[in-house]
């Protein structure tokens, strides 16, 4: 039996992954150069964001360990987040676990009993509602603590972020060690796509890149072949496949899938800004800048739920967000030289990042929308906002699918 992956995203490598520890002759296709998908690494082997995993997120961590990657991701402040609220100047140190909000000085502003309240009813698994709405009666907490965790999870502003997504991430973060930070020592590309890529080269699996699927060939209601263009890949009797491409890509592919509609987008910016080091993670408030991971080959800014940013001139934006990081640098004593002059800066726009997660019902496409042809993407997941958790979730569910 082949099973042929389309799309080597986290979810198509956690897909591929899962397959081939299960014995199953797997084929990898990808239409770009090379891994990682919407994830992706840069050519640099640097992340394109700044992305960070939880003690909760348990599927992706246990992707790390399965390809000998976890090591390589480090927790940067373990003394809790610092945080520079750029509209008083003041810099602190937040937890991210409510647990450990017992030290007064690790909590965020605006924590009352009335807003702890209203935080626990956020989490319940029932209503939904735009989260700002929900935390209107608490606008200090909600704006020094919910709302960038609503930025950071759900990628989509609080005034229309869905409140059933926001608690499905806060009841993931209850649990011992769930709200621990973690992020790439060296970035997506050396800590996560490589590795993924050389256990399944390990393990038998072949890899073709440049291999933009042209067509789902279907008959007598089941997948016939994988058109390719030139090439062209027929289905044996008990060959299956696994569909782990982006919403509009499925879509394109199977027209009548429930697919999201809309989409928020993430600018990121890189600045080749080589320092010292240790690894630092940082939040900002009332910034441009809203995520900011400092690495000793060059410091990238996360601008999530980035709608203006996304239309600003990219000259415009790197010298806004440099401006910024010089004043997060004096607040929390970076090493290394901080210039007025910023520095090279790739600006990259993404600006279908993720689908906008808005109050109602979300697309349930089917896992298996026909018998032997699976479903994966982090847009799937029934419950979690699309992050790299999700992407692992739902590459795993698609190859246990198609399990017997």
């Amino acid at each position: 039996m082949t099973i042929h992956v389309i799309g080597a995203g986290v979810a198509g490598l956690a897909a591929a992954l899962r397959l081939v520890d299960r014995g199953r002759q797997v084929v990898l296709h990808e239409a770009s150069p090379g891994a990682g998908g919407r994830a992706r690494a840069l050519p640099d082997g640097t992340d394109n964001g700044t992305h960070a995993l939880l003690g909760a997120n348990t599927a992706a961590l246990g992707l790390l360990k399965r390809v000998g990657a976890l090591e390589g991701w480090v927790e940067p402040e373990p003394a809790g987040l610092p945080v520079l609220d750029r509209r008083d100047g003041r810099a602190f140190r937040v937890a991210l676990s409510p647990f450990h909000w017992r030290d007064p000085s690790l909590r965020p502003p605006g924590v009352s009993a009335r807003s702890m309240l209203a935080l626990t009813r956020l989490a319940a698994p029932w209503g939904d509602r735009p989260v700002a709405e929900a935390m209107a009666a608490h606008p200090e907490f909600h704006r020094g603590f919910v709302d960038p965790l609503v930025i950071a999870a759900l990628n989509t502003p609080s005034v229309e972020a869905s409140s059933r997504r926001l608690g499905a991430v806060l009841r993931r973060m209850g649990g011992p060690g769930a709200t621990r930070l973690l992020v790439a020592r060296s970035g997506l590309g050396p800590d996560l796509v490589a590795p993924a890529l050389a256990a399944l080269e390990a393990a038998g699996a072949e890899i073709r890149f440049g291999a933009r699927l042209r067509r789902l060939v279907q008959q007598g209601g089941r997948l016939a072949a994988l058109d390719f263009g030139e090439d062209a890949v027929r289905l044996g009797p008990g060959d299956a496949a696994v569909l782990a491409t982006p919403p509009w890509e499925s879509l394109r592919l199977l027209p009548h899938l429930p697919a999201p509609d809309s989409y928020a987008p993430i600018v990121n910016l890189h600045y080749a800004h080589p320092g010292p080091g240790p690894v630092r993670f940082l939040g900002l408030l009332d910034a441009l800048c809203q995520w900011v991971l400092v690495r000793p080959a060059g410091v990238s800014v996360t601008v999530s739920a980035g709608d203006e940013a996304a239309r600003e001139d990219q000259d415009s934006l790197a010298h806004r967000a440099w401006a910024e990081l010089r004043e997060a640098a004096l607040a929390f004593g970076l090493a290394g030289d901080w210039p007025e002059e910023a520095p090279p800066c790739r600006v990259v726009k993404e600006r279908r990042a993720t689908p906008r997660h808005t109050p109602g019902p979300p697309p349930r496409p089917p896992r298996l929308p026909l018998p032997n042809l699976a479903l994966a993407g982090d847009w799937t997941d029934p419950v979690l906002p699309a992050t790299i958790e999700a992407a692992t979730r739902s590459g795993e569910a698609a190859a246990d699918a198609l399990r017997g």
